[in-house]
């Protein structure tokens, strides 16, 4: 988006955002008003946006910011006449709220239906903005605003990986991830960035839930074959378990070396040097000199009587292929030991030490290294509507009336200052202006407004009228598209949306009956 700074004294945050990725042709309608494009043309992309989101615990989702808008002057902000109905009202009732009877409620509650807009922008940053599930044919459909779908800079290509989450909360996504297919506006944004066409409804594939990227911890040998996402993990333990590790067939590996950030390594002729041991294969011990010296041997070899089992265990976690009757593995760096065999008796592990000198009170460390190789168990959690229901849609509402605006802020003010987190969603509540908006920069003839006091991060937020707090459902009549600072103090105090007209209901219409699917089989 864009910040409009106003010469009269006031400011306006804008929405042309300079973010990029899938290019689309805008599809027109025999009308010509409703443009469509691809979000994601492929189960293949779908997945893959899927993966950038979700890898790392959701480490992407948690660094997505509100997009800070650029600085751009125009010339003036007026309010117009009255709003002119292009036909009849009308509306789809809520999710849910097919065959009842509204009832009155006096509790104030967030809506379930609303969450994060999720985006990568054209300079590679992450971005979000605020949206609505709402009522459509397949329970598929987003509600947001135009430029938190549609490149302005691009002018009519589409952001890349978009994905809606409800009830967003610090990484966390309660009730799936719904990667984005198929985007619907008004044909005058896509082509002419008209913002009294600025919102856009969003099909989405059925969500995503499960284990995303769980890490699992396994042995070197699982860790050494898999070919996928993996890390290791450095623990400090005690001396006393260092020294069973070391001994223990199934974990001797990850007890490799003695380190620490404090530890610095001597020879025996400093004063008060301290000496530990370190495994080596036999070989490196029998080149080995003897004497005090780092390196040089350390006593003489520990034999360590073992089961059969034990030690065919310990084969294999260097060599999972062995099998007896193999010549036995050459022992390594991570696998010293020296094995003999012997089903009838006791089998041993012979194993070999040298020296390794430490100056006097330094910090020594016993370090385990932990193996972890990381995978998804995805689940189809379903869809959106029938997780977190749908808002009503309503077009050609008489101005003036009551409504509730919703919407996660974030961004700074003018002035600088940062009221809120982007943590939680914010609200609003009034009626909107009897006079419609008027803004010549962004091409603005006929907006109504609402006095809101938020920052970047609401956009795209449903308003919704005759919302029912006890049901939290109402009727999605706009969505925030610009934050104006009308009174000239740096600090944004009004909030504007496009007029949801006879026009957006036909692409409202389009968007309901369009199917999507699910990416999980």
């Amino acid at each position: 988006m864009k910040r409009i700074l106003l010469p009269a004294g006031g400011a306006i945050l804008a929405t042309g955002l300079l973010a990029a990725g899938l290019a689309g042709t805008a599809a027109a309608n025999a009308s010509g008003d409703v443009a469509s494009d691809a979000l994601a043309k492929t189960q293949a992309q779908a997945e893959e946006t899927l993966e950038f989101w979700t890898k790392s615990n959701n480490a992407a989702l948690t660094q997505a910011v509100a997009f800070n808008p650029d600085s751009l002057e125009v010339e003036k902000i007026s309010r117009g006449g009255g709003y002119s109905a292009d036909t009849k009202p009308g509306s789809s009732v809520p999710i849910g709220e097919e065959k009842k009877v509204a009832v009155k409620s006096q509790n104030v509650n967030m809506p379930k239906t609303i969450g994060k807009v999720f985006f990568e922008g054209r300079d590679g940053k992450l971005y979000y903005c605020s949206g609505t599930s709402v009522q459509s044919q397949y329970r598929n459909l987003v509600a947001t605003a135009g430029h938190c779908v549609y490149d302005i800079a691009g002018n009519d290509e589409v952001v890349s990986r978009w994905v809606f989450v409800p009830g967003y909360y610090q990484g966390k996504t309660p009730y799936g991830v719904y990667v984005g297919k198929q985007a619907f506006t008004h044909y005058d944004f896509d082509v002419y960035e008209d913002f009294d066409r600025d919102y856009a409804f969003a099909t989405v594939y059925n969500g995503i839930g499960g284990a995303l990227h769980q890490p699992t911890k396994v042995d070197i040998a699982t860790y050494k074959n898999y070919t996928g996402e993996k890390f290791t993990k450095d623990v400090e333990v005690s001396r006393e378990e260092y020294r069973k590790g070391r001994l223990d067939p199934k974990t001797a590996d990850y007890y490799s070396r003695v380190r620490g950030s404090k530890a610095e390594a001597t020879g025996p002729d400093f004063p008060g040097a301290e000496v530990t041991k370190v495994e080596v294969p036999g070989s490196v011990y029998q080149g080995a000199k003897t004497g005090p010296g780092n390196g040089n041997k350390f006593g003489e070899p520990v034999v360590e009587n073992v089961t059969y089992n034990d030690a065919v265990k310990y084969i294999l976690g260097q060599k999972p292929s062995w099998k007896p009757g193999d010549a036995l593995p050459a022992p390594t760096e991570e696998f010293p030991a020296t094995v003999a065999l012997d089903e009838r008796t006791n089998s041993t592990l012979t194993h070999y030490y040298v020296q390794q000198w430490f100056k006097p009170g330094t910090d020594r460390k016993y370090i385990r290294t932990d193996f972890y190789t990381v995978a998804s168990a995805l689940k189809d959690v379903g869809r959106l509507g029938d997780n977190v229901g749908g808002q009503g849609v309503a077009w050609n509402q008489a101005p003036g009336k009551v409504v509730r605006t919703f919407g996660y802020p974030f961004g700074p003010n003018p002035d600088g200052s940062k009221p809120y987190t982007g943590v939680t969603p914010k609200w609003c509540y009034g009626k909107t202006a009897s006079k419609v908006v008027k803004i010549p920069a962004r091409k603005v003839e006929e907006q109504q407004s609402l006095k809101c006091a938020v920052t970047a991060g609401y956009d795209g937020g449903p308003w919704l009228a005759n919302y029912s707090n006890a049901k939290r459902l109402g009727y999605v009549t706009g969505v925030t598209s610009l934050i104006v600072d009308l009174d000239g103090n740096k600090r944004y105090d009004t909030i504007t949306s496009p007029i949801f007209d006879g026009e957006t209901a036909a692409i409202y219409k389009a968007a309901a009956a369009s199917w999507s699917g699910k990416l999980v089989k």
